[in-house]
């Protein structure tokens, strides 16, 4: 059986995965959830590390998207990539993953609420999140295969500040995914 860690950035969006479920709490954003990824990992040293999951709400940055993706790549969107690159400094800032949906995550650590925000990110992604680019990108400098797993709460506008009345339902599918492939 494959060993899972599964990570969410808040206990909210955990709150149904089962206990047998190895889980760490990374708290919100690409900082927290680099640093949680990596110190769970370094305690998995010894043999083949587990398999990451990333389980958490995000944003639509389409209005025909909803439920739960399992995004193809994941985007460091708040990055200024064009001048570092410009400037001589290579810049990973894209992340493929096995198994996707074919949908894009695009990360950063600004809460998008703002529909030009929304529609500016639409041009280059699905799906808005604030951990999910730290989490693959430190799974994969940790030897870890990852998996993100995203359920819609909120169409990355106004809406999205309602998202403490709607994260319930996204971790109760969360966690029905979760046990249903794992």
């Amino acid at each position: 059986m494959t060993e899972i860690l599964v990570v969410a950035a808040t206990k909210s969006e955990a709150a149904h995965v089962p206990a047998h479920y190895e889980t760490v709490i990374t708290g919100i954003g690409k900082v927290h959830a680099a640093v949680a990824v990596t110190e769970a990992l370094a305690r998995h040293r010894r043999g083949t590390p587990p398999v990451v999951v990333n389980i958490g709400t995000a944003g639509a940055l389409h209005l025909h998207h909803g439920g739960l993706y399992v995004p193809s790549a994941v985007i460091n969107h708040d990055i200024s990539s064009e001048v570092l690159r410009s400037l001589g400094y290579p810049v990973e800032d894209v992340l493929e993953l096995d198994d996707g949906d074919g949908t894009v995550l695009a990360t950063g650590d600004s809460f998008v609420s703002d529909a030009q925000v929304r529609d500016a990110l639409a041009a280059r992604a699905d799906l808005v999140d604030m951990e999910g680019f730290a989490v693959a990108l430190a799974a994969s400098r940790m030897g870890a295969q990852c998996r993100l797993v995203k359920h819609v709460s909120d169409h990355a506008d106004e809406t999205a500040l309602d998202w403490p009345a709607k994260v319930d339902a996204s971790a109760r599918a969360l966690a029905q995914w979760l046990v249903e492939r794992y």
